[in-house]
């Protein structure tokens, strides 16, 4: 089918940089992932076929295998009748097209917790660049003498703000206690980090990295619930462990690769983003299914 780039359907409730949410009643929601990109937190103008069926799909299996650590916000995917068997049909999920329902989730409301819980393993993107200029990573000095790409022993927490428009800014353990309190601040950190361990364990047995990533976090009745996506190729930073050696990158199975293609353009980082050429779509579009293969063992049907 077409690429996706907006949804219209009744309810709409939010619509972010990459997922159109709708209200469709009874505390529940309809997550729609369409195939819009984005970089350096701006929306680019050129959309990537079968981006949000991969994500939607991606984010699934990592919700399943981590389900045991962290209890999170997913009903069911749309196609899942077995799953959504007590789901009203109304609203979007009623108009939702057939061709449309792999990349559409059925979720959990919840009260979001405004902060990126980003955990890096190994020293790359926007990491490196800080350490390389400062000697530090998210504003905490780090020791001399570290490489690019250098396995991070442990890996390290390093929290930025939820913005809805413009750049995430990154937070210190203070200004993460002042913004939801200590024992909230302690529990995110910890729980992080032990989700990010179970699944780099994970990867590792796919022959694969996981270098950095991002969660976000809810609360629904009270109870702290991973929440939007887990580990995909939009939230996350992926190698092969035979491409890996410290001190270069390697290549990324992520959207590294339109990062650097609108980096060497000479774009500001500022709207409006410029068009990505066609081999730079299909390339990417090949990336992402290769981190979905890779990672899930499962072959991609879009």
């Amino acid at each position: 089918m077409p690429s996706v780039s907006e949804t219209n359907f009744s309810g709409l409730l939010h619509r972010g940089k990459v997922r159109d949410t709708y209200d469709i009643g009874e505390g529940r929601l309809l997550m729609i992932a369409t195939d819009r990109i984005s970089a350096f937190d701006v929306i680019l103008p050129s959309p990537v076929p079968d981006k949000g069926t991969i994500l939607a799909q991606m984010s699934k299996f990592w919700f399943d295998l981590t389900a045991d650590v962290m209890s999170n916000h997913v009903v069911g995917m749309a196609d899942d009748e077995a799953a959504l068997a007590d789901v009203p049909r109304t609203g979007a999920l009623a108009e939702l097209p057939d061709e449309m329902r792999r990349r559409s989730m059925v979720i959990r409301g919840a009260e979001r917790v405004n902060i990126e819980c980003v955990v890096r393993g190994y020293i790359t993107g926007a990491g490196w660049a800080e350490y390389s200029e400062h000697g530090t990573l998210n504003r905490q000095k780090l020791p001399e003498g570290i490489v690019e790409a250098q396995k991070l022993e442990p890996p390290i927490f390093t929290p930025s703000t939820k913005a809805e428009e413009g750049h995430d800014i990154p937070m210190t353990p203070s200004e993460v206690v002042d913004l939801v309190g200590a024992e909230m601040a302690a529990t995110l950190e910890e729980v992080t980090l032990r989700i990010f361990k179970v699944a780099q364990e994970y990867a590792a047995g796919r022959g694969m990295i996981i270098a950095d990533t991002k969660l976000e976090f809810g609360l629904i009745d009270g109870e702290l619930t991973l929440i939007d996506e887990l580990f995909t190729a939009d939230s996350s930073r992926f190698w092969a462990q035979d491409d890996y050696k410290p001190g270069a990158s390697p290549p990324a199975f992520d959207k590294q690769f339109v990062r650097n293609w609108l980096l060497e353009s000479g774009w500001d980082r500022e709207p409006p983003a410029p068009d990505l050429p066609a081999d730079i779509i299909r390339m990417t579009r090949d990336r992402y299914i290769q981190a979905f293969e890779r990672l899930t063992g499962d072959t991609f049907i879009a």
